[in-house]
Order: structure tokens, then sequence, then C-alpha cells
């Protein structure tokens, strides 16, 4: 089986997003096994966190790109990112901006795959969960489809056709891996035509494109520019292809057939894949998020003393994931090193005990206990946390008896461990 994958260290870059034209910085940052990709509007109070999976789609954004949203924020054109980061087997990173879209860059990939590699891939612990289509998938709509059959790999053939002389009829097939990618699918570049570049403005779209970033198609050929591939049209939808499938949340094995596709038809195989996956790993096991409120109704724990903001993986009795936001608005810092503000290290302990708490007792037949602390053994503070960082908590399950559990646990920000402990806890009914 293959091992989950992030990146070694941070990265960042700049540019101008091509529909918005707003300005925007990213940092690439490493990120634990099972977390995901996951992006961050670090420009909002809260610094708000959007998974990148087909559950999160703003349908009303998903002209021309493929955005991604949950209520407190947005990213938008996330499909070339996308691209780069399942070509290259990348399964976990947190992708931190201050605006709504990422940066157009060329309108291709390739800088995302440059950066990526700059940055350096980290192999981890955990399997990579790779959904392998057995049997097949299709959808259409009118002339376009998308077709998924059976394959040993993960294989794209796309089949472009536009009423256009220079677009009538272009096809390509390729293997998808990150030398294939990075050669052939990456220098691919976004276009448009000529005659619906106006058009696209008025709805308020393009508003950072130009002749760089864009292939703009007139009738005589491309303007201002020069093709990297005489067939670069049809090699640029596959690449909108891939970082739409990865909407998925997790890599496919399987040999993808699209005819004129576009992002609305590839997200809407991509949730088809996202529910056959629930249907073969369980319901349980594709619960993404925990809120607050869903926490509450495990945990008896209430504010000010509840320090989970969010549970992002649960395998109950198993394995869980959660997250702290730490903040200046948290009110031990008004007492403890106020000139200088540390998380106390005992909250920390309990913050992870929650998450643990949760996992335990997210089970049906703990359902309704009460889980009290026994022992804390092997207790290690590596390093202060303070306002703006987020705390992850790996917690897995040791020894589970009916009326006792145990769980180990760590806690890392930025994908690096600041606090580890044992943990032993007593069940007891409410």
């Amino acid at each position: 089986m293959e091992k989950q994958r992030t990146i070694a260290k941070e990265i960042q870059l700049k540019g101008i997003g091509i529909h918005t034209g707003n300005k925007v910085n990213i940092a690439l940052k490493p990120a634990p096994a099972d977390s995901g990709v996951v992006f961050i509007r670090t420009d909002i109070p809260g610094a708000p966190r959007i998974k990148a999976n087909v559950e999160f789609l703003l349908a009303q954004k998903l002209s021309r790109r493929s955005s991604i949203g949950n209520g407190q924020a947005e990213v938008q054109t996330v499909e070339h990112l996308m691209a780069a980061l399942s070509s290259l087997g990348i399964d976990n990173i947190n992708i931190q901006m201050d605006n709504n879209e990422l940066p157009g860059l060329d309108g291709s990939a390739s800088g995302f795959v440059e950066a990526l590699e700059k940055a350096g891939i980290a192999q981890q612990e955990k399997e990579k969960y790779v959904y392998t289509v057995n049997a097949p998938i299709s959808i259409q709509e009118g002339a376009s489809s998308i077709t998924i059959l059976p394959s040993k790999e993960f294989k794209v053939s796309y089949t472009l056709s536009y009423d256009h002389p220079l677009l009538e009829s272009q096809f390509f097939e390729v293997a998808v891996n990150p030398e294939s990618f990075k050669k052939e699918i990456a220098p691919a570049r976004t276009f448009c035509m000529e005659s619906e570049a106006r058009q696209l403005q008025d709805q308020g779209l393009g508003l950072g494109a130009n002749y760089e970033n864009t292939l703009v198609v007139g009738t005589e050929g491309v303007i201002k520019n020069k093709l990297r591939f005489k067939d670069e049209f049809v090699r640029h939808k596959i690449l909108d292809l891939i970082g739409d499938l990865y909407l998925a949340g997790c890599p496919i094995c399987g040999h993808v057939i699209a005819i004129k596709s576009g992002h609305s038809l590839n997200l809407k195989i991509a949730q088809k894949i996202y529910e056959q996956r629930a249907k073969t790993q369980g319901a349980a096991d594709m619960k993404e998020v925990l809120d607050a409120n869903e926490i509450m109704k495990i945990l008896p724990h209430r504010q000010p003393f509840l320090f989970v903001d969010r549970v992002t993986h649960l395998e109950k009795g198993k394995r869980a994931v959660g997250i702290k936001n730490v903040t200046m608005n948290d009110y031990f810092f008004q007492g403890h090193f106020p000139g200088r503000p540390v998380m106390p290290g005992v909250l920390i302990l309990e913050a992870m005990a929650q998450v643990g708490g949760v996992m335990m007792l997210a089970s049906e037949e703990n359902r309704g206990k009460l889980a009290f602390f026994m022992a804390i053994d092997n207790a290690k503070f590596r390093k202060t946390v303070v306002p703006g960082d987020q705390l992850v908590f790996e917690v897995e399950a040791g020894k589970m008896r009916s009326k006792i559990g145990s769980v180990h646990g760590k806690a890392l920000v930025d994908g690096k461990v600041v606090a580890e402990a044992d943990l032993m806890f007593a069940l007891v009914e409410d």
C-alpha cells in the first residue's frame, strides 16, 4: 500500500486571480496525515478553513472555474493547484491565503508544480486511500459526457470539439503520473474565445486575465501569444478535469473518458465518486467534519471549557483528529503570561483529552457516558503555543475495555509536535 504524502517545508507564492483580479499571497504548509487539502483564509477573523471536496462546492461560482466555500469564506479557481497536488500524490496540505482566489500565475499548473517540488515531498506513516473504480461510472449532458472505466492506472482520454476552426476536434490521452503531468499537462494554459472575452468581463469574470496568462483565440489564431503545444487546448481541459476529480477527496484509479466536458460535468462525476466512496468506506469513516455543535452532542463540555473547535477525522473507537484555533480572545490569556501570551500546557492536554473523548464516546456502546481522567503518563511539552497558532490533535486508541480507555495523543502546530502524552480514562454512566 502507498503511504500518504505532504510537503517537506513551507513555500510561498503570490500573484493575481484570473477571474477576480485580486492580488493574493499564499503559503503552502505541511499538514498531518488524514487532514486532507485545506484552504485557510488568513484575511478573515478566525482564519476559517475550507476542506477541498465536493461537499463545499459553491454552485453559484462554478462558471469557468471551480470554487469552494463554507458560509464563512470562499476560495475560487482551485482546479490548477488541485491538479498539481493530485498528480504529485500530495494528500495533506494547508494552503493559507489572504484573498478569495488563487493566483492564476501563467494560466497553467507549472508554477504550482515547481513550488511543490521545491518544497519537497514528505512521506507519512498512514496508508493512502485510493478509490478504485470497479464498475463503470457515467454521466452525460447533451453532447458532453464522462465515463470512468476500471483500470490498473489513472488514465485520461479527452476529446475536445468547439465551433471554431482552431478547435474543431482535438484528442489527447495520458496515463497520469508526476512525470507525465509535469511534462505533458501542467504547462497547458487556460483559454477563451476572443468573441466571449468581453462577455465574461461583463459577468465579472476574467478581470485578472491578460494575453500572458490566458490564450485568447481569435479567428486567425492565438492573439499576442504562442502555443506551447499544437493541442494545448485539449491538454488544458485534461488539467482542469484532473483538478476537479481530486475534489472527490481522494485519488482514483480508473480510465476517464471525457467528451467536451467542463467544470460542471467534471464536478458532478466527482460527486458520484464521493458518494460511491462513502458506500465503500462506510458513512462513519466518511464523516469529514464535526463542528462544535456536533461535538457538544458527544461531550458534556461547554464554553469556556470546550477547547476543540472541530473534529476533522473520526474513526469511532480507533482514531480522531481535532483542531483548536488559538486566538488572543481565549480567556486564559488574560491571566497566563499576559505580557507574553502562552497557552497553558495543562490546557493543551485537556484539549487533547477532549478529542480522545470524542473518539471513545462517539461509538454507540459508549454514547451517554462520561470520560474521567485516571492517569497522564509520558507527557512532554516541546514548544510553546501562542495566539495565531492552530493546534492539530491526533489521538489513537490504546487498550480499550468496557470501563477503561487509553489513548496516545500528539499536538502539532504547522506539522511539528508541540506536546504529546498517554492518557487513561474511566468511562462511567452519566
